[in-house]
């Protein structure tokens, strides 16, 4: 299994990202899948997840009508759509799978939001 993250970067408040993670080595389309994110000195905390065909999202409180996650099971991508963004988004976001119980995490991608 192998998880690679990009699209993150340096954005003001009130910006957007766009972050994808791209899979391989497991069948993609059969799982769910989620985004983490953690900040210096904090816990990793869940952000968003999708099933495995992508009817079905949930989200953290904290980026409910901010944030929007979505996957395309033929590119073998979860996409994570960041709309205004504040300073306490700021922090490594992952990408993250389990199969049989174990998981499975991508290096992860830093989004900074600052004026």
């Amino acid at each position: 299994v192998h998880l690679v993250e990009s699209g993150g970067g340096l954005v003001q408040p009130g910006g957007s990202l766009r972050l994808s993670c791209v899979s391989s080595g497991f069948a993609f389309s059969s799982y769910g899948m989620s985004w983490y994110r953690q900040a210096p000195g904090k816990e990793r905390d869940l952000v968003a997840t999708i099933s495995a065909a992508g009817g079905s999202t949930d989200y953290a409180d904290s980026v409910k009508g901010r944030f929007t996650i979505s996957r395309d099971n033929a590119r073998n991508t979860v996409y994570l759509q960041m709309n205004n963004l504040k300073p306490d988004d700021t922090a490594v976001y992952y990408c993250k799978t389990s199969r049989f119980g174990r998981p499975y995490w991508g290096q992860g991608t830093q989004v900074t939001v600052s004026s």
